[in-house]
């Protein structure tokens, strides 16, 4: 109290004021010794400290110089640098982090919604990475109006050969295939079978896998009443007790270990394609020479030809032959030397045709379709008729429009699809370019070579592979059979390995049938095709048909994909969640940045410290002795620097001591211990006495 009551007396200060003040700012015009500067680190400037005199003038602190600073500064702790960021960015909310220390309460509340909102805004990024990283695509549908490129149209007869032509190599299938439907159906088909009837027995030592009946396992009284409901064969085909057994030929493995019956629950379809079977075994032992009657002769199939109003010739045309619909000509193919330009819509600027359908030298047994069949596709595309094509009716005057659609599909990541085929593992046995068709064909040709070995007749072959036939591989019937079974269910991996192209050209059709000629022109039609082309007028109707294919209208219509989300739209999305939820921008997520960067170099520099002095202790080696030499005195331990005792050495001004901030540094535990009168004299001249 004497001392408190001695220094207002004397209009000092209280001791509080002092200590703040000598932690703020140097004391101004007191009598007493400036306090020392120190670091943030706690150390001296400079290597050592230079003794004040008695009496100094009082000076402002030193700022380091230019060359003094450092290039990168780095914070001392995590909560400096946690306040420094909070108060400097650019991010909303962060500042009310740190701005309400002293209200705990909202404190707590502004980082639970500054968490809340980071989470949120985060689990958004996470929704508009995930769908980027899905590869969407959007449907972009255009209309455009040009001159179109007239499309390929293939036509086909419908009869493999003339009768008369290839009868020598049926006639034994033929009279087989007729004493088959006699014993089965009871059906007469020339007075020959009447006349010589031969047995079944001597017909199974001729020709193998005959056709048999098979005896159907009982079926419970509530299917076969189903199974008669929904048969849509019970008036059309002959049957004979259809639900007691059923029409069916026996094919067994090359061992016989193995057998199945190919069954059927038409007699038709049992007959026919029993007798289709047999009639591909003999196709494999036609020569290659061996080719359809006057193939090249066109008015023999086509009467009239006209491409807008223009009549055609050789030139406009190409001839293949077909297995099964025999000969094909193909308008406007790849090989016309002027494709056929469409400038006018309609029925009068399309392609115009009237075929003969005739089926006087038609195969009776095999060709039980009459007419004609057409398909329309593209110049650098194979005509598949069994896919694609449909029958025309004798007659009858069909008119078929056209429109033209056009799909360019994303490859790569957006889609599965192919440019042109040439990452696909399978072979492109058709000499034109690659489609999915192509490939399914090209894939189970492929299949039938390696598992058959042989190459079925109805696709091309690879090269130094035969045609298959049972005179010389018996067991190629099982093993077809079994195939298309597989590849029915995709068990081949025909469909997975035949990726769709990347770009289609589709033309969707839509047909319209009138009777042709009319009742009241027919006689002056046939008349003149009768003299012109030799049609045999008594046919009347039933052997000519007329066809027309025109584009409906030029407009057509093109679908492309793009990319739903590019890389700018998900950018320009991250920004809008950014700005949405912290109301910031690009630079603040730099800021963002930079302070993990910082956190990560305090954390480095903290492990680094902990490594340190867990393996150097103080006092061992140079490192050892820099690190004490920052230590303060006070922290050191008593046997380093025994404190001086003399009760001579007067105490320090109680003043003086209240203005120090920071003990001075212990460069004398680098050396020996100082004399206690030595360390008294220092003491006495660091803290002169107060004055009265």
């Amino acid at each position: 109290m004497a001392v408190e009551t001695k220094r207002e007396v004397l209009g000092l200060k209280p001791k509080g004021d002092l200590i703040r003040e000598a932690e703020e700012r140097p004391l101004q015009g007191s009598p007493d010794p400036a306090p020392l500067a120190l670091t943030p680190a706690g150390l001296m400037k400079g290597d050592k400290c230079e003794e004040q005199g008695p009496d100094p003038k009082p000076s402002a602190p030193q700022q380091p110089t230019e060359e003094e600073e450092a290039l990168i500064e780095f914070h001392r702790s995590y909560r400096d640098l946690f306040q420094f960021f909070c108060n400097n960015t650019t991010i909303h909310g962060a500042i009310r982090l740190v701005c309400s220390q002293h209200n705990r309460m909202k404190t707590a509340f502004w980082a639970v919604l500054w968490l809340c909102t980071f989470g949120m805004m985060y689990w958004q990024f996470g929704l508009l990475f995930e769908e980027y990283f899905s590869y969407p695509v959007s449907l972009n549908i255009n209309l455009n109006s040009d001159k179109l490129v007239f499309p390929a149209v293939t036509v086909c007869t419908l009869n493999p050969y003339r009768y008369t032509q290839i009868k020598g190599e049926l006639e034994e299938l033929d009279r087989i295939t007729e004493q088959t439907l006699f014993d089965l159906y009871k059906y007469n088909s020339s007075s020959t079978l009447v006349a010589h009837p031969r047995g079944r027995r001597d017909l199974r030592e001729t020709l193998l896998h005959p056709l048999q009946r098979l005896r159907d396992p009982a079926l419970p009284a509530a299917a076969r009443r189903a199974r008669s409901a929904t048969s849509s064969l019970r008036d059309n085909n002959p049957q004979v007790n259809w639900k007691d057994w059923k029409i069916g030929f026996k094919l067994c493995n090359q061992n016989k270990s193995d057998c199945f019956y190919q069954t059927y629950s038409s007699g038709v379809d049992a007959v026919r394609e029993w007798y289709r079977f047999h009639y591909i075994n003999i196709l494999s032992r036609l020569p290659d020479t061996f080719t359809s009657l006057e193939e090249d002769k066109l008015g023999n199939f086509i009467f009239n030809c006209r491409f807008n109003q223009v009549s055609c010739n050789q030139a406009n045309y190409s001839h293949f032959h077909h297995p099964m619909y025999g000969n094909c000509y193909t308008f406007n193919g790849e090989n016309n030397s002027n494709l056929w330009m469409s400038s006018t819509p309609g029925i009068d600027n399309g392609l115009s045709l009237t075929l003969r359908t005739e089926q006087n030298d038609f195969i009776p047994l095999l060709s039980t379709v009459t007419g004609a069949r057409v398909t329309v596709h593209g110049q650098d595309e194979p005509p598949f008729m069994d896919d694609g094509g449909f029958n025309l009716r004798p007659g009858v005057e069909t008119s078929i429009s056209m429109r033209k659609e056009a799909l360019d599909r994303l490859g790569g990541n957006y889609g599965d699809c192919t440019n042109n085929g040439s990452d696909i593992p399978v072979k492109n046995l058709y000499p034109s370019k690659y489609t999915q068709q192509v490939c399914i064909h090209s894939c189970f040709q492929e299949s039938m070579v390696q598992e058959c070995g042989c190459a079925y007749i109805f696709y091309p072959r690879p090269k130094h592979v035969e045609y298959c036939d049972y005179r010389k591989h018996d067991s190629w019937g099982y093993c077809y059979y079994k195939l298309q079974d597989a590849f029915s269910s995709d068990r081949l991996g025909c469909f997975t390995k035949c990726r769709k192209p990347c770009s289609v050209t589709s033309y969707q059709l839509s047909a319209g049938y009138s009777r042709w000629p009319s009742v009241k022109s027919q006689d002056w039609v046939f008349q003149m095709l009768s003299l012109q082309n030799n049609y045999t007028i008594k046919n009347k109707r039933n052997g000519v048909a007329k066809l027309n294919i025109f584009f409906k209208e030029l407009n057509y219509k093109t679908n492309s994909e793009s990319p739903s989300v590019t890389m700018v739209t998900l950018l320009s999305n991250l920004g809008s969640q950014w700005s949405l939820w912290f109301g910031s921008s690009v630079l603040s997520v730099v800021e963002m940045a930079e302070f993990i960067f910082d956190l990560m170099v305090i954390t480095f520099l903290m492990l680094l410290r902990r490594f340190r002095s867990r393996y150097w202790s103080p006092g061992r080696g140079g490192r050892g002795a820099q690190e004490v030499a920052s230590t303060p005195a006070s922290s050191l331990p008593s046997r380093f620097c025994p404190q001086p005792s003399s009760p001579t050495s007067s105490p320090p001004s109680p003043d003086a001591s209240r203005a120090l901030t920071a003990p001075p540094p212990a460069y004398a535990t680098l050396g020996p211990c100082p004399a206690p009168s030595s360390l008294a004299s220092a003491s006495s001249s660091a803290f002169p006495p107060e004055e009265p």
